[in-house]
Formats: structure tokens, sequence, C-alpha cells
């Protein structure tokens, strides 16, 4: 096993927070920009709108997540890249949960009617796991890059 040095794994994390940081503020400008289109229009879809909810909502919490971990952001030694790691695998369990979770949502609102706005929901909620977990996966494979080099 390989040594990486501890700058190296500092400029990774400080990277993913701000792709993290990128995705929550496009998620609330799309998630609000859509609400603010249908509300502009006068349009009821309940698809978009529960889309456009839930992407707020994430890109919302995206951000204090982001905000929360930037403050903790420091040089890791060995144990602390490990646990970096194994966070970050288990996020991606998350994430991949999330995706499961919107899409029964969305196939089960889908068969209960079809009730739109939980369609929309269940999608909005599988765009965002499948994001977050390739946000998390990319970091992993970074990290398994630098220590190898």
């Amino acid at each position: 096993m390989r040594v990486m040095w501890a700058d190296v794994l500092l400029s990774l994390e400080r990277t993913h927070l701000q792709l993290l940081t990128l995705w929550g503020v496009g998620s609330v400008v799309a998630g609000s920009g859509v609400l603010a289109w249908l509300a502009w229009r006068r349009v009821r879809s309940p698809l978009l709108q529960h889309f456009a909810i839930q992407t707020l909502a994430w890109g919302a919490v995206d951000l204090a997540i982001c905000a929360w971990a930037q403050r903790g952001l420091a040089l890791r030694d060995f144990e602390g890249q490990t646990s970096l790691v194994n966070f970050l695998w288990l996020n991606v369990g998350l994430d991949v949960g999330y995706i499961g979770v919107g899409l029964t949502l969305a196939l089960a609102a889908w068969r209960l009617g079809p009730r739109l706005g939980g369609v929309g929901a269940g999608i909005g909620v599988i765009v965002q796991g499948l994001a977050l977990a390739l946000l998390d996966l990319r970091l992993i494979a970074e990290i398994a890059a630098a220590r190898s080099a």
C-alpha cells in the first residue's frame, strides 16, 4: 500500500466540497427557477412542482452539509484517510438507497393513480441520489489513484 501526502488528500476533499457546493447551488437555482416559472405562467403541473421542490430541498441540504464540512477540513493522517474512505462508501450506500426510495415512490405513485406529484418527487430523489453517488465515487477514485501514484 502506498502512502498519500496529507496536503493532496486535503486538496481532493476541498475539490469534492466545491463540486458538491456547485451541485447544491445548481439544485437550489433550478428548483427555485422551475417553481417561479410555474407560478409566473400559472401552470399547474404536479410532476414539475414536486420535482422542483425535491430539487430545491436537496440542494439546500447539500449546501448546509458543505458549510458544516468546510469548517472541519484539516490535514489527515492515515487513520483519517481510512475513515474518510469508509465514510464515503457509507454515503455511496445511502445514495443507492435514495435512488431505490425515489424509484419506489415514483412507481408506487404511478401505479396508484397515476399521481404525478409523487412521480415528480420520486424522479427528483433519483436524480439527487445519482448525482451524490457519482460525486462520492469520483472522490473515492481520486483517492485511490493518488494512493497508487
